[in-house]
């Protein structure tokens, strides 16, 4: 018996576009989180040095912050590992990587070290600037980057996960969320990032009261789905601060 036409060798092919649902108006947004650190030997340099190697970098930044949300934050005091942290989202994939490459040939780049960099696209809201008004119950959007404190948590799953069903992993996801739900001064963010690492989800917490997330943290800890969660991933604090702050913090 022959094959349908629909499938070659197992594999299903894609509908007409013709006959394809039509697209949500929702578009996909590229999600990153890049981390660095500076090295010692920038403390070395004179305050002038500093002050003019500032004004180059904060030129470069604020070029691309027509076409990408920007958003600095300070890690000074809060961890060894790294920094300073750009959390930048938009269309483009090319415009993160150009980004970077630009803020790289500027003296200050000269002494920055990428500590972690990760990338994700969002889910069903499109990410929207603290300042755009979003109304109450809103469905397709969602204000971020207004709260002080953020916590990102990288999260990647162990091999029992893949044995469970789409339904039985996304009725796992809703039971974190419905715990998130019980604190309402923090605003929970995942985005997907499986097929650009090894990462599943980025999920990352905004609040003004970082006692807040420590009690989420608790909850979480005990349900269901975090029993398929690799241990050993890194969870960053980072500070909202304007660009010129996070860079007068590196000393």
């Amino acid at each position: 018996m022959e094959k349908e036409d629909s499938e070659v060798s197992g594999l299903r092919l894609v509908e007409d576009r013709e006959n394809a649902e039509n697209p949500s108006d929702i578009e996909k947004q590229f999600v990153n989180f890049i981390f660095f650190r500076v090295n010692s030997d920038w403390r070395k340099l004179n305050l002038e040095t500093k002050k003019v190697f500032h004004s180059e970098f904060r030129k470069v930044f604020k070029e691309f912050n027509k076409e990408l949300l920007l958003f600095s934050y300070s890690l000074v005091g809060f961890d060894s590992k790294a920094d300073l942290m750009f959390w930048r989202i938009g269309e483009s994939l090319d415009l993160i990587q150009d980004m970077t490459a630009r803020l790289y040939r500027t003296n200050l780049g000269s002494y920055l070290e990428t500590v972690d960099n990760y990338l994700s696209v969002s889910g069903e809201k499109a990410l929207v600037a603290p300042d755009i008004d979003v109304q109450n119950g809103d469905r397709k959007r969602v204000c971020v980057g207004g709260k002080k404190y953020h916590f990102l948590y990288p999260c990647a799953k162990n091999s029992d996960w893949y044995q469970k069903s789409v339904e039985e992993r996304e009725e796992l996801v809703k039971e974190n969320f419905m715990v998130g739900r019980r604190f309402e001064n923090i605003k929970i963010h995942l985005t997907h990032a499986f097929g650009f690492s090894e990462k599943v989800y980025i999920i990352s917490f905004e609040t003004d009261e970082p006692k807040d997330f420590l009690a989420l943290a608790e909850e979480m800890r005990q349900t269901s789905a975090s029993k398929f969660t690799l241990r050993g991933m890194p969870i960053y604090t980072c500070r909202l601060r304007t660009l010129e702050e996070c860079l007068d913090s590196l000393g």
